[in-house]
């Protein structure tokens, strides 16, 4: 009998969440993502202290600035070697307001892959899902460097998104799961799940008009989650739940299926900048999990400056 993680592999690519070599290793996935917050933990341990050395040994200026971008440059091209796919960068979150910084940082991420030998193809440039986001993204993408919209929690941004032409967006389940828990008290399970019937509303618009935009579903609290989005594009999961889902034995059987969606009602939305900002205004947790996920990257890219200043 097979695994549930063997089984989601029939239906959904696995991508790993995490800056830690070992885990991505024992889990085989396609793809794997990072952030500010994974590369800082990882950036603390022991193992990974020669990476650090190396980038504060190797960077083109021994700024604070230019050490921290070899630095996830380094751990990237790491990952790449395990994973046959491809690896997601992020940009400093505090540029998330700011479309030309936002852009200028995406290039030089690329050109230091590429200046070190790895193809941009490889790569996604991962960028919170802001207006000023998704507008640094679209040119990106226009000049062949492919992106990864982060921090996203509703229907405006994954349509903006879309119209945009990016690559990828990772809509947040256990982060949406969490704000409708404390606002209800509703510990919500299955299908019923509030993060849940995001992504899977998100996935069946995308299949529905046709975008070619890939879903990966991100932040999860629990393997139920992330068995409920059986055949989505993608999924990106910690090596705690990609342990669980290994050690529990059976198949998952897929629930989301691009063929299944012409039943959809969803009516097709266009948005501008006006349309964007006031849509999810009106949405209270997407609002407020945005600002309160650029926060946490943006202190972590803090700790890190201070870690690589300590170094420096």
């Amino acid at each position: 009998m097979s695994n549930q993680l063997a089984s989601l592999k029939q239906h959904t690519t696995i991508v790993a969440d995490t800056g830690d070599f070992e885990s991505i290793q024992q889990y085989q996935p396609q793809d794997a993502t990072t952030n500010p917050s994974l590369i800082l933990k990882a950036a603390q341990q022991d193992a990974y202290q020669h990476i650090v050395d190396n980038a504060v040994s190797s960077a083109s200026s021994k700024t604070t600035d230019a050490v921290i971008d070899q630095l996830l440059v380094l751990f990237g091209q790491e990952i790449l070697k395990i994973v046959p796919g491809r690896v997601s960068t992020e940009v400093d979150a505090r540029l998330s307001f700011d479309t030309d910084a936002t852009i200028a940082k995406g290039k030089e991420i690329i050109a230091l892959y590429e200046a070190n030998g790895t193809s941009r193809d490889r790569i996604l440039i991962k960028i919170a899902c802001t207006w000023e986001g998704i507008k640094a993204a679209e040119a990106l993408e226009k000049e062949g460097i492919r992106c990864n919209l982060t921090l996203l929690f509703s229907m405006a941004q994954a349509v903006a998104c879309a119209e945009a032409n990016v690559q990828l967006i990772s809509p947040f389940v256990g982060r949406i799961y969490d704000w409708y828990k404390k606002d209800t008290g509703i510990d919500y399970t299955g299908a019923e799940d509030p993060g849940v019937i995001s992504v899977s509303e998100i996935y069946n618009y995308y299949k529905k008009f046709g975008y070619k935009t890939e879903v990966m579903g991100a932040s999860f609290r629990n393997t139920g989650q992330i068995t409920e989005l059986c055949g989505c594009d993608l999924l990106t999961i910690s090596p705690n739940l990609l342990e669980d889902l290994q050690n529990a034995s059976g198949d998952v059987p897929q629930k989301l299926d691009e063929n299944a969606v012409q039943s959809d009602h969803s009516e097709k939305i266009s948005l501008n900048e006006a349309d964007f900002r006031f849509m999810l205004n009106e949405d209270a947790m997407a609002t407020e999990k945005t600002a309160e996920g650029i926060r946490a990257f943006s202190a972590d890219i803090v700790k890190l400056e201070k870690l690589i200043e300590s170094k420096l």
